[in-house]
């Protein structure tokens, strides 16, 4: 227990790494460890799913109405406020969930590298366009480290889990089919893009059309038998479920049961762990959890905390001790800071006078244009820095499609509606824009002081707001958007709100941010605390900037980069 903790956990036999969390980013991390020959006890509080609870059933899946054993972040809701002095507020659902294989048995799947830029932005910015055009506030650092170190891991992942896409930039040979912007890469997919709706193909043309560059989006999900899984079936009810033919690449599927092989992994599920313990020194000695209303304490030599961004936080605010008496590894303050998640808002939807034939497919399986992401393109005489990737997909159920936008063509309700969505339902498509996002020194995560888990444990408070630079990126974005649109022949566009207030988000980065200065970081280059050498901290919260793209690949990589630090240091951090 931590100093002046009282109570009596049954203590269990040691191991080598204990993982809190295995999910998408733990789930990874896991493999290289147990083929290592290092033990690892993997503490998950979810349970563990199968495919019979992944039936097609758009109510069951798109509505997330999980069974009750993986729904403790329903009960863990982060409050959220878009300044200090603003009132806190609790929403009615966390988008994540818990279980064995965590985020990545209900993710679009959609795995995307980050680009050069995006771990450059201060050195990049600078030295194009001066150092005074870094928005004011923000605390924006570049990575400790480029994209070519992390470019192995990133080719390790997509490998042992199975990515399919198309590469555009193979050892600096520029395929026109692939993105043409990414970085050099070591080869290209496992296996072959998801297959294109004929809607998919008139937006590529149309983007072509405009002098863009467009190309298939890269996705976890197997466009054939791989590693002895099946072939996607496009049946499209996995766009917030499971597969219920293994299709989507989780890591429940993958990592975790090829790291049960090996021997030295075992799989400990319903385990909720409440903190960290350390020593009188301050090193880790292990973590306390609950499993059926007993307590337990897991020692370990190394501990490594896998969970999701706001928990990540959460645990290290509420470890504390002696040694750390604001929270493990915080006594520089830094636990918390540099918060942001993906401004996802800004929606675009548009009405198109012919059917889309949208009624099959995932949201992995689309068209994506880089032109306007990062610093892809000229910025000197605009308003921000970084940019957006633009994404339109072939997704669409019945339920869904019910609750389509009417374009102010009827009213949303009676039999006008209904006639409306009978003409339509097939006619609307709505776009994916995600933009660049900075950290900023007013966002920043902490226990909220009023909220509570059923436990009695603060729930997190996020204080975040989007500030002018991603509000400016989003208008510029939807310009861009409706432009492509119209180009393939819509005739009614929406724009909607700006968005101001970063609610909880699926898509959640910094609080324990990675960098080579202790004063201004919780982890080093490597994933490890500056403060605590036996801990490590792995997943979304160790990125300091998150590019116009989906997160999970990138903490899949740099999970990876971190297990395999650890083994190859053992002695010196565990020791």
């Amino acid at each position: 227990m931590c100093e002046g903790e009282v109570g009596m956990p049954t203590r269990l036999p040691g191991t080598d790494v204990v993982v809190v969390g295995l999910g998408a980013v733990g789930g990874v991390a896991a493999l290289p460890l147990a083929q290592a020959g290092v033990s690892v006890v993997g503490l998950e509080a979810g349970s563990r799913l199968t495919r019979k609870d992944f039936a097609p059933d758009e109510l069951r899946n798109n509505m997330r109405a999980w069974p009750f054993t993986v729904q403790k972040t329903q009960r863990e809701i982060p409050t959220t406020r878009p300044n200090r002095s603003a009132q806190a507020t609790q929403d009615a659902v966390h988008p994540m969930m818990n279980g064995v294989g965590g985020t990545s048995l209900h993710y679009w799947a959609q795995s995307w590298r980050l680009n050069p830029w995006d771990f450059q932005v201060v050195s990049e910015t600078t030295r194009r366009y001066g150092a005074s055009r870094l928005p004011e506030g923000s605390t924006v650092e570049d990575w400790p480290f480029g994209y070519e170190e992390l470019e192995p891991y990133y080719d390790r992942v997509e490998h042992e889990i199975g990515v399919s896409g198309q590469a555009g930039n193979v050892g600096g040979e520029i395929d026109g089919r692939g993105n043409r912007f990414e970085g050099p890469r070591t080869r290209g997919y496992p296996m072959e893009p998801l297959r294109w709706t004929g809607f998919i193909d008139r937006m590529a043309d149309s983007a072509e059309s405009l002098g863009w560059d467009p190309f298939p989006g890269p996705a976890a999900v197997n466009t054939r038998t791989f590693q002895d899984r099946s072939a996607c079936m496009y049946h499209g009810f996995c766009n917030r479920g499971g597969c219920h033919v293994d299709a989507k690449n989780s890591t429940a599927v993958t990592t975790i049961p090829r790291a049960e092989e090996t021997g030295n992994l075992t799989v400990v599920p319903h385990a909720h762990v409440i903190t960290v313990d350390v020593d009188r020194a301050g090193r880790v000695t292990g973590v306390t959890y609950l499993q059926g209303g007993e307590e337990y304490f897991q020692p370990a030599r190394f501990v490594l905390l896998a969970s999701y961004t706001y928990e990540n936080v959460r645990l290290l605010l509420r470890s504390t001790s002696r040694a750390y008496p604001i929270g493990l590894s915080n006594n520089h303050a830094q636990v918390g800071r540099h918060y942001l998640s993906h401004h996802q808002g800004a929606s675009v939807s548009a009405l198109f006078p012919f059917d889309l034939k949208a009624w099959y497919g995932l949201p992995a399986q689309g068209v994506a244009v880089d032109n306007w992401a990062d610093d892809n393109f000229d910025h000197q005489h605009l308003d921000f820095i970084g940019g957006g990737n633009l994404w339109v997909y072939s997704d669409r159920r019945p339920i869904g499609a019910a609750s389509m936008n009417t374009f102010g063509r009827a009213p949303n309700w009676g039999s006008s509606w209904k006639k409306f969505i009978v003409e339509n339902a097939d006619r609307s498509n709505t776009a994916y824009i995600q933009k660049t996002t900075l950290p900023y020194e007013s966002n920043y995560l902490d226990l909220d002081p009023v909220a509570t888990d059923p436990l009695g444990h603060p729930v997190i408070r996020i204080t975040a707001e989007y500030k002018e630079n991603e509000l400016a990126i989003a208008k510029f974005m939807q310009d861009k958007m409706e432009r492509w649109y119209r180009a393939a022949g819509a005739v009614e566009v929406i724009c909607g709100g700006l968005g101001r207030t970063m609610g909880v988000s699926t898509h959640a980065y910094g609080g324990t941010r990675m960098g080579d200065n202790p004063e201004t970081n919780v982890v080093d280059r490597f994933g490890v605390s500056h403060e605590v050498p036996n801990l490590g901290v792995v997943g979304g919260s160790v990125m300091g900037t998150s590019g116009a793209r989906n997160p999970t690949l990138t903490a899949q990589a740099l999970a990876w980069r971190t297990a395999e630090h650890v083994v190859e240091n053992w002695s010196s951090l565990a020791e």
